[in-house]
């Protein structure tokens, strides 16, 4: 038998297949630091979760016009950090009248009062089918408690993202981990448009079967919390809300009536619109908006 010769041709093409090989092979799953930040941001190819270090959001009491709907969900967040049953919730309803806001206020007010014992992780409607990988990874981590939000969620036509959110919520076999709850929201009671329910009545072979399969996703939420569209009333008292909380320098009456006129050229009313002409008017008066925090 010969002695191997690594400077042969041979040797190269097996070092050039296993560099090949080597590259085929993934790269290690990155080491999980869950104690990096309160928020994360779930990312797929390859599966990771990726901090936020500042979360775009407003304080819970700027929120104006949900009182139910902000102590709901800030006692079920309580319960839920302290170890305590709780429910999942889908928060439905009117445009721009602060479901992700409030979801978001109301992870910070309690991680306030219980110091940092909760996570945010934030999904992405696309990436719904890999539900299940997340919920591995956190039932791994029983340690932290973790609040999944699924942000303006719907679905089409045609559109079988629902099945991945339907079994997390039911947790298969081995049940949703308990250190996990699942908030959503959506303009849409039931997830999916109307006429979407109404073809799968008239054109199913078993109608009602499929017709239910879809509306009993939204029934899955222990809580559903309904956001309707505000009043003039109430859209005058957010934007006062604001200027008073980041001090803004302007009259009372100065501030109705443009306040009025932006609502007006924008042809609604809701909270983000408040916000929006309250960025406006900041700008317009050379004024950081930033709250005093003593």
């Amino acid at each position: 038998m010969g002695i191997f010769d690594p400077n042969t041709e041979s040797a190269e093409s097996l070092r050039r297949i296993a560099d090949a090989l080597e590259r085929l092979v993934p790269p290690p799953p990155p080491i999980l630091n869950l104690a990096v930040a309160s928020a994360y941001v779930w990312r797929i190819e390859p599966d990771r979760l990726d901090p936020v270090p500042n979360v775009s959001r407003v304080d819970l009491d700027l929120l104006v016009g949900v009182d139910r709907a902000r102590d709901t969900l800030l006692e079920n967040t309580r319960r839920f950090a302290k170890g305590l049953p709780a429910n999942n919730a889908l928060l439905w309803g009117a445009r721009g009248m602060g479901k992700s806001s409030l979801v978001k206020a109301v992870h910070a007010q309690v991680n306030a009062e219980q110091h940092d014992t909760l996570l945010l992780i934030e999904v992405l409607r696309e990436d719904m089918p890999t539900l299940d990988r997340l919920l591995a990874i956190l039932r791994a981590h029983p340690e932290r408690r973790a609040l999944i939000f699924c942000d303006d969620l719907s679905f089409e036509k045609d559109d079988a993202h629902y099945k991945a959110l339907k079994a997390a919520l039911d947790g298969g076999v081995e049940g949703r981990p308990e250190n996990v709850l699942l908030y959503a929201t959506s303009n849409r009671r039931h997830l999916m448009p109307r006429d979407m329910i109404e073809n799968e009545r008239q054109s199913g072979i078993n109608p009602s079967e499929a017709v239910e399969e879809k509306v009993s996703l939204s029934d899955r939420f222990g809580l559903w919390l309904g956001f309707h569209a505000c009043s003039q009333a109430q859209f005058l008292e957010m934007v006062a809300g604001y200027v008073a909380a980041y001090d803004l320098q302007i009259e009372p009456e100065a501030l109705e009536e443009a306040a009025i006129e932006w609502r007006q050229t924008r042809g609604a009313v809701s909270g983000r619109v408040a916000w929006q002409f309250v960025q406006d008017l900041a700008g317009q008066l050379g004024q950081r908006l930033e709250r005093d925090q003593k």
